[in-house]
């Protein structure tokens, strides 16, 4: 077996080839003693898991493992969406949490994300020290404690279940306005993509329309992703049932993509640029904003005008949590759907964004295209696209080699100047390309930005040409 890394979000794998229960023991065994020693250890830790194929039992072992050590597991009941598990570690004040979840990734892959005792992902930190414990584990073959039976723990509540759905509500109704929603009579479609927010968008509007709501642990044809490629049944529903718009959520219901009254997809850099207008205007909050190194230039845009400060990040939530758990936020984003908003938690939660996008049209009495026709009349226009390259490990070298050189050109666009905080980013004089090469997957993603999509394209394709 493989020595297991944490990447940009936890520890993922193949199912079977590296993410096995071997593997899941140690990294429990290895989480456990870290967060034994955790001043609210005595409140135990939350485990949750996705709709992915074996993640209740990836879930049972590792309560199986941390129980075994005298650490109390709270064990979700059913499947369960990450930002539950994180607002489930917030009200039990548990010392952390666990998600067993690969996200978005394919249907292949299971992982391990670590939360912290304040509702978000681990600080980079938190991890190096559940490293370290894991270190001298990485190559035994047995386990070097006694493992209780399962029934035993539940038996002497040393596991003891919980219904995170319950909570999850209940905290929801109080933080959105579900009855202006419902009385503008907003039609709305939710895509699960057969993940971990099946079934529940219903439990605060009944009437709301689902789609890929069951289960399924293979997704169909299509990774769980919120991007334009793996929303197209959602848009095509939205436009044949006359809804006023539709939110897709990923795997394990955290991230967030949209499409408007017309089926266009609606990205979450735009999400985000609606919320923050929303937040400041008509929400009068007051405080400092954050986003990843990949989302787009109208934050920035929008934080001159409203003379808000922005702080920007290297890609992953994890920097994103720490800037919500040090500083007042906001709001915090980043490109690939996640986005979290103060007073909530520091925490990616799709279906709540959803719901946030619900309500801003509710209270604006504006379509969602509208919104974003009001985005770009007022800051410019802005288009994104991305391209996750499947390259060898020596083709991925080499395009990494040619971009750190900070090249004047690539293609026919000239370079203005270079971000090398996480990956490198160019700038033209028309928009930027990021070129970052995966932590989980064997890919490079290419991100672009211009003022038009026939630009973005343009970018793209010669930021991939190059071999």
């Amino acid at each position: 077996m493989a020595h297991i890394k944490f990447g940009t979000d936890g520890w993922r794998g193949v199912i079977a080839e590296d993410f096995t229960f071997a593997g899941v023991q140690k990294v429990s065994l290895a989480t456990g003693r870290y967060f034994a020693k955790h001043k609210l250890a005595k409140n135990g830790i939350v485990i949750g898991y996705d709709a992915r194929f074996l993640s209740k039992e990836f879930a049972h072992c590792a309560a199986q493992v941390i129980a075994s050590i005298g650490v109390k597991v709270l064990l979700s009941e059913k499947i369960s969406a990450t930002q539950m598990v994180s607002l489930g570690v917030v009200k039990k004040k548990a010392a952390g949490g666990i998600v067993i979840t690969a996200s978005h990734n394919p249907a292949k892959y299971n992982g391990f994300k670590i939360k912290g005792d304040f509702g978000g992902p681990a600080h980079p930190e938190m991890i190096t020290e559940v490293e370290k414990e894991l270190a001298p584990l990485q190559d035994v073959t047995e386990l070097p404690i006694e493992l209780k039976s399962f029934d035993e723990l539940v038996k002497s509540k040393t596991i003891q279940f919980i219904d995170l759905t319950k909570i999850y509500v209940a905290d929801l109704e109080t933080k959105i306005e579900f009855d202006l929603i419902k009385s503008v009579k907003i039609k709305i479609m939710h895509d699960a993509m057969h993940g971990a927010g099946m079934g529940i968008p219903e439990l605060f509007l009944p009437k709301i329309g689902t789609i890929r709501s069951d289960y399924n642990p293979s997704f169909g044809t299509t990774n769980p992703e919120p991007l334009p490629q793996n929303v197209e049944e959602l848009s095509m529903e939205v436009r044949a049932g006359k809804y006023h718009f539709g939110f897709a959520t990923d795997g394990d219901a955290d991230r967030i993509g949209a499409v408007d009254e017309k089926g266009n997809f609606v990205d979450s850099h735009r999400i985000f640029a609606i919320l923050l207008k929303y937040l400041i205007e008509r929400k009068h909050y007051r405080g400092a904003v954050a986003k990843s190194l990949s989302v787009s230039e109208i934050i920035g845009k929008m934080c001159d005008h409203y003379n808000v400060r922005l702080y920007e990040t290297p890609v992953g939530f994890k920097y994103l949590c720490r800037m919500m758990t040090e500083k007042d936020i906001i709001i915090a984003g980043e490109e690939s759907g996640g986005i979290a908003v103060k007073g909530h938690l520091p925490e990616r939660d799709g279906i709540f964004i959803g719901f946030m996008l619900a309500e801003v049209m509710a209270v604006r009495r504006k379509k969602l295209s509208e919104l974003v026709k009001e985005l770009f009349d007022e800051f410019g226009e802005h288009h994104f696209g991305r391209i996750d390259a499947h390259l060898t490990n020596q083709q991925k070298e080499k395009v990494m080699k040619f971009y750190q050189s900070k090249p004047k050109k690539f293609g026919s666009f000239t370079t203005t100047k270079f971000d090398m905080t996480d990956g490198i980013k160019i700038f033209t004089n028309d928009g930027w390309i990021l070129v970052r090469a995966s932590g989980t997957e064997p890919l490079i993603r290419f991100y672009a930005e211009s003022s038009s999509p026939k630009k973005v394209q343009q970018m793209l394709k010669a930021a991939t040409s190059v071999k």
